[in-house]
């Protein structure tokens, strides 16, 4: 996949030590920056060796590449091929902030230690790849990467780091993948990667080039991140503890505003069925449900295809589909219901807002200087290019503006953000291979410079399933892309845990999924029993919303029968009582940078056993919930950490810390809480939330 995988020794040699650490006490027993160590160096940063450079174990690899990028449908085939690979044989130690290394060719590399800021410039004529290898510990695990689907703990694998759709059939074995054709995936494969790992002994390194670049943790002697570039920076990060790391992260990223009132005090029920739509919503108002929001993501008209019911890319309201829509939207939020909508940065050619973007040239090049067009499944499109100026002030203020804030959309799905192409051309000078990675943080940008200009910063509420480094600082809420319908492994309901957890650790406080799952493809249709597990688990994120899905005539929806309704009413109330306490967690994740669903090992970071749970989680300090993930499970598993005893809230009992097997009917999900908790009378309400 790059260049220097295929030449960097793996280094099994290991220091003595006294075994792994959890914790760091705080101090430093050695001065931070470069030291010799025999005829190599070290560099220690808050008390911690984080490079240790030999010559038969090389820290630094620099080598010349030639990439190789093919795009299909959002789906990504990268290859590099390798030449001129070389490796430091002498270390010229300058002082504590600076390290050259050489060959009997000349100089490699320059390393430069400024504090917590690591540099590296490889200084071979021609040479733009970089590979660094920072020690690890024995038993050192590490997380990050990003949203992660398929692993929570990285390590014994590589991570490329480049957005794309992430695709269904994510294993090789799995049956999808030979149905799905191009729209297969990887257990790599995200929209939202992010070059920053952290580690067991609470350190966080964070890589800043934007280009393509690979997390290489298939040495359990070194963390290797693999760089298409020919000189980057690292940002060290340390903690005592993982909130504290996790904490400093989220300053480094930027936090997100709490979320509005309306956002957490009910459910937003997704329907995409034109005006009927309001008529459908009355059945879950008259079925006792909690709604807070109507999702309308059809607003701007639709397109059948082969994929399923796709939306017309032309973000104007459709009257034909919707009529009186300003209309309709006052008379909504005069009940408390908020109308929520559907945006992305592409138009489509058919569309009529494409002939002003060409006017104004707002769209992408390709290499040859023409306007760039994408396939995107059976329409065309063109794509917005954020890196200028006008273009960017045009869609916030004429499409995101006049077409949705204007006429009373009080949020929308942000979609997509992963289809730049190696070619594309930029106006800032830029090609797709530089700007690829960097686009969804420009789209997310975009959104918040709309919203901020009508005045409705921590209002109205855009969600995004694409990122990347500093797209916390724009969106405050992410959406776990497009689950299947479905309880497998890696493609499945279990993902969004996952995915909310890896997302939370790197500053993204606030997630939530398409409850009922989104893809549906071959004959893969929602089951009932998917779809109440995924109310279960819905109701403990911090936004809940439903979706039909891509192909919503085929599957069942939430008000397909009495018996779902009223599953989607119940779960929608036990969402809207714990308001109060989402209310705390948001705060807390404004002060502190604490995201709202938290891995077990957050608070309890002495359990070793604890670091690699992923099927969990804490919803704040005080409640766990552990969603059956597993078809036809009526009961679990479930680890209770700490020192003092779990309620449990459906039956009252007590639980002692450690492992346990929980029943799990359906309506009865394992859910505890702490007992000594100011929010315990909350908790113990549930079942009655559940009941009314």
């Amino acid at each position: 996949m790059i260049a220097n995988a295929r030449y960097v020794k793996r280094c099994h040699t290991r220091t003595k030590t006294s075994g792994h650490k959890a914790r760091n006490d705080g101090k430093r027993d050695v001065r931070d920056g470069f030291s010799a160590s025999g005829d190599g160096f070290d560099l220690h940063f808050a008390g911690r060796i984080v490079l240790r450079h030999r010559p038969d174990c090389p820290a630094v690899v620099t080598s010349r590449g030639k990439a190789d990028v093919a795009m299909t449908l959002g789906n990504f085939t990268i290859s590099d091929s390798p030449s001129d690979a070389r490796h430091a044989v002498r270390v010229d130690l300058v002082d504590e902030a600076t390290v050259t290394l050489s060959d009997a060719a000349g100089a490699i590399a320059r390393l430069q230690f400024d504090g917590g800021s690591l540099v590296v410039r490889a200084l071979a004529p021609g040479h733009h790849r970089i590979a660094i290898a920072f020690h690890a510990e024995p038993g050192e695990a590490v997380w990050g990467g990003g949203e992660q689907f398929s692993y929570l703990a990285l390590n014994g694998r590589r991570f490329p780091m480049w957005t794309s759709e992430p695709g269904v059939g994510r294993e090789p074995d799995a049956p999808q993948a030979a149905l799905t054709g191009h729209g297969t995936g990887d257990y790599w494969t995200t929209n939202f990667p992010q070059p920053t790992f952290l580690t067991s002994r609470w350190l966080a390194v964070h890589c800043n080039a934007s280009t393509y670049s690979v997390l290489d943790f298939t040495d359990p002697a070194a963390h290797r991140v693999e760089v298409w570039a020919g000189d980057t920076s690292f940002d060290l990060f340390a903690a005592d503890s993982p909130a504290g790391l996790v904490g400093q992260l989220s300053e480094r990223f930027g936090r997100q505003p709490p979320l509005p009132d309306w956002a957490i005090g009910g459910a937003i029920v997704g329907l995409k069925d034109g005006a009927r739509s309001f008529e459908r919503l009355e059945r879950f108002v008259e079925a006792g449900a909690a709604i807070s929001g109507i999702w309308c993501e059809d607003w701007a008209g639709i397109r059948e295809t082969s994929f399923g019911r796709r939306l017309f890319w032309d973000w104007r309201r459709s009257e034909q589909r919707y009529p009186d829509l300003p209309a309709r939207i006052a008379a909504l939020k005069a009940r408390g219901i908020r109308f929520l909508a559907y945006a992305n940065p592409y138009l489509a050619i058919d569309g009529l807002l494409y002939e002003e973007g060409l006017e104004g040239d707002h769209y992408v090049r390709d290499d040859h200087g023409a306007v760039l067009l994408t396939d995107f499944g059976e329409f065309t499109c063109a794509s917005l290019d954020f890196t200028r100026e006008e273009t960017c002030a045009w869609f916030a203020d004429r499409v995101l503006g006049q077409e949705m804030l204007d006429i009373g959309v009080s949020g929308w799905m942000a979609d997509f953000g992963e289809y730049i192409p190696a070619d594309a051309r930029f106006a800032d000078g830029t090609t797709g291979m530089e700007t690829h990675n960097r686009y969804p943080v420009l789209w997310a940008e975009v959104n918040a410079r709309a919203v901020a200009s009508r005045g409705q910063t921590g209002e109205a509420v855009f969600f995004m399933r694409s990122g990347f480094s500093g797209v916390q600082q724009h969106c405050a809420l992410l959406w776990a892309g497009d689950q299947s319908v479905d309880f497998s492994r890696h493609d499945g309901i279990g993902t969004v845990i996952t995915a909310t957890l890896s997302a939370g650790l790197l500053g993204s406080a606030y997630s939530h999924s398409d409850c009922g799952g989104y893809t549906s493809l071959h004959g893969n249709l929602r089951s009932a029993e998917v779809m109440r597990r995924w109310c279960e688990m819905a109701a403990f994120a911090p936004f809940m919303r439903s979706h039909e899905g891509n192909r919503p005539d085929d599957n069942l929806q939430y008000d397909s029968t009495p018996e779902l309704l009223a599953c989607f009413a119940r779960w929608s109330r036990v969402h809207a009582h714990l308001a109060p306490y989402v209310r705390h967690l948001c705060d807390e994740a404004a002060s502190q940078g604490l995201p709202v669903q938290r891995p077990l090992f957050l608070h309890h970071p002495d359990d070793p056993a604890l670091w690699t749970v992923q099927d969990a989680f804490l919803y704040g300090a005080d409640l766990l919930v552990a969603p059956v993930i597993e078809e036809g499970a009526m009961e679990r598993d479930v680890v209770l950490p700490g020192t003092e005893p779990w309620r449990h809230v459906w039956s009252g009992a007590d639980y002692a810390p450690g492992a346990h097997r929980v029943a799990a009917p359906l309506d009865a999900p394992p859910v505890f809480f702490r007992t000594d908790s100011k929010f315990a009378a909350l908790f113990a309400a549930l079942p009655k939330a559940l009941a009314r």
